[in-house]
């Protein structure tokens, strides 16, 4: 009886355990053939379209940082921008006290007028020396006439040697005088030779002391040199600035581009020209950016620090170094959805062309427009031209004889 009851229980309990059983088996099946599809759907997806790609977040948003600066000591008088404020190329940005610069551009036409002047006293002077030579040689042979005459009459007592003598004294001295005006004449012709009052080299630095106290006056007035948004403003009204001092500066927004930091590991197949597909975390996921692979840095991020790490040292670590990789955005969409220098990108590179050059032979598609020189003023050269006209006289016209 004993056995019949032992015997009972432990059938029993082998009964109910094995359904467990079977269900653990079901689900360990279940799961492996999960895991299988899941390892086959992603190698499907690597093979087909994820080798394709490289992607990163430490991405971010980059542009020109245009300086302004004064090229001319100042005081500031009037302040035209501030930050956040967007400009226009050539907008004024800034005022100078112009009193200085205009006084030096008035004392500078004065020295013009005079140097003008001047000149056209040493042309009249030239033309006073070739008429008193003129008269000196007609003197000088007269006397020489005289006193071949007279020498014929010494003899028969018409003329007297002492009357003789003199007549010789006079020809020695005229013919010293003579000389005297040639050499006058010589050193006279030596400071205008080959000119005339426009291009008498003092005319021309005189010339070029109106151009540089016009540039003076002319950068009291501080413009934009390109259309952007101003930022990083510290100049304050009122401000005594140096010339080199640095102002403001102005981004141009509409020409921003993407530093995207890759992995080492990850630059093998990457080339100039490829598409980039971008998202920017201000506008999230359903905002593409389209772009292309313009460039791929001359070394690692950690190469180009303040500090580099010296690997020589003893205590050097591997880690996976990242290169910055510069990437062009189109401007259509960057006027749909402008960007801000420093905001986070996403960004995934299509690999598959590798036709492309490994170094960059040309960034930039439209460069920077190159700001407007001051020194090629008509209104200056105009000025110019009014002040020696009216300077110059006659001579304007004889200066080349």
């Amino acid at each position: 009886m004993s056995d019949n009851e032992t015997t009972a229980p432990a059938e029993t309990g082998s009964n109910a355990s094995s359904p467990a059983t079977g269900q653990r088996r079901r689900g360990l099946i279940a799961l492996g053939l999960a895991s299988a599809l899941a390892a086959g759907a992603y190698g499907a997806y690597w093979g087909l379209y994820a080798r394709h790609y490289q992607g990163t977040d430490d991405a971010y948003v980059d542009g020109d940082l245009v300086q302004i600066t004064s090229e001319v000591p100042g005081t500031v008088i009037a302040l035209a921008a501030d930050d956040t404020q967007g400009v226009q190329r050539e907008q004024t940005l800034l005022q100078l006290d112009p009193a200085d610069a205009e006084v030096a551009m008035g004392n500078a036409e004065a020295n013009l007028a005079r140097a003008v002047r001047q000149v056209r006293t040493l042309f009249a002077t030239a033309e006073q020396l070739r008429a008193q030579i003129n008269d000196r040689e007609v003197a000088l042979k007269r006397a020489e006439d005289d006193y071949r005459r007279r020498a014929g009459l010494v003899q028969d007592g018409a003329v007297s040697s002492e009357e003789l003598s003199h007549t010789k004294d006079s020809i020695a001295q005229m013919q010293a005088d003579l000389t005297e005006a040639r050499q006058q004449l010589n050193a006279t012709t030596a400071q205008i030779d080959g000119t005339t009052v426009e291009t008498h080299p003092q005319v021309l630095a005189a010339e070029a002391a109106v151009r540089d106290a016009a540039l003076a006056l002319q950068r009291t007035r501080i413009t934009a040199p390109v259309s952007g948004v101003v930022a990083r403003r510290s100049v304050q009204l009122g401000q005594r600035v140096a010339a080199g001092t640095p102002l403001m500066a102005v981004v141009p927004l509409d020409d921003v581009w993407v530093d995207a930091n890759f992995k080492e590991v990850q630059l093998a197949d990457m080339r100039v020209g490829q598409p980039v597909t971008l998202h920017a975390d201000v506008y999230g996921g359903g905002t593409d950016y389209h772009g292309r692979l313009v460039g791929l840095s001359a070394g690692s991020g950690s190469a180009f620090a303040l500090l580099p790490a010296q690997n020589a040292s003893g205590n050097w670590i591997k880690i996976v170094q990242r290169v910055p990789v510069r990437i062009a955005l189109d401007p259509k969409e960057l006027q749909q959805h402008p960007l801000r220098v420093g905001l986070s990108m996403t960004v995934k590179v299509d690999i598959r062309d590798t036709s492309g050059a490994l170094i960059a032979s040309q960034v930039r598609s439209q460069p920077l427009p190159t700001q407007a020189s001051l020194g090629d003023d008509p209104a200056v050269a105009t000025r110019i031209a009014q002040i020696i006209a009216a300077n110059a006289g006659a001579t304007r016209d004889n200066g080349s004889k």
